[in-house]
């Protein structure tokens, strides 16, 4: 799926967009209906069928995409950059959509340099450098090596930052949330709220 979804989207309606890819694969019609239905269900566009995309959001619009892609069945989604250009709710939604998926059993490979969505939401990081590999492995062992980051041109998000100040390796806010009830409980005895 491209970064910028208008790369990507040319027909007049959502449902002829995301029908575009199952009919080019040879899918029956009443396929196709069932696929677009699940896709459009999938990414919570169910009601904006008959809508034109160019009238969307970006973040529709990205969503869009992504059902044209979810319509033809795939086990493996690549995405471009999903993020860029969308507001912080806009994003967390696609993130969120996309973990979702990926618990459904889909695998995702994202391309980004929007680190504070790698850290919260990806299992497995390959780091590249001018096409050569830096680091491959689970996020908070990738992040743990600052070095490894800045070798890729890339600063650690802020969260795993400010879990340096505490010794640890924080990924969410949530992790923070929970490193700093323990840090209360120990130092206090008594929990956060």
């Amino acid at each position: 799926i491209f970064q910028n979804p208008d790369h990507q989207i040319f027909a007049n309606t959502v449902r002829e967009e995301v029908s575009f890819s199952p009919r080019n694969y040879g899918f029956s019609e009443a396929e196709v209906r069932s696929s677009v239905e699940e896709a459009l269900r999938a990414v919570e566009l169910e009601g904006y069928e008959e809508m034109s995309p160019f009238l969307l959001t970006k973040g529709e619009r990205q969503r869009v995409a992504l059902a044209s892609v979810l319509a033809c069945k795939p086990r493996v989604i690549i995405l471009d950059e999903p993020t860029t250009g969308l507001d912080y709710h806009q994003q967390r939604r696609i993130m969120e959509l996309l973990r979702r998926l990926n618990e459904e059993g889909h695998t995702i490979i994202i391309v980004t340099h929007s680190l504070w969505g790698v850290a919260e939401y990806a299992h497995r990081i390959i780091l590249l450098r001018k096409g050569r590999l830096v680091a491959d492995g689970p996020v908070r062992e990738v992040f743990a090596d600052e070095g490894r980051l800045r070798k890729a041109g890339l600063k650690p998000p802020k969260i795993v930052e400010l879990g340096g100040m505490f010794g640890t390796i924080l990924l969410s806010v949530e992790e923070l949330k929970s490193c700093l009830r323990r840090r209360r409980t120990d130092e206090v005895g008594l929990p956060l709220p």
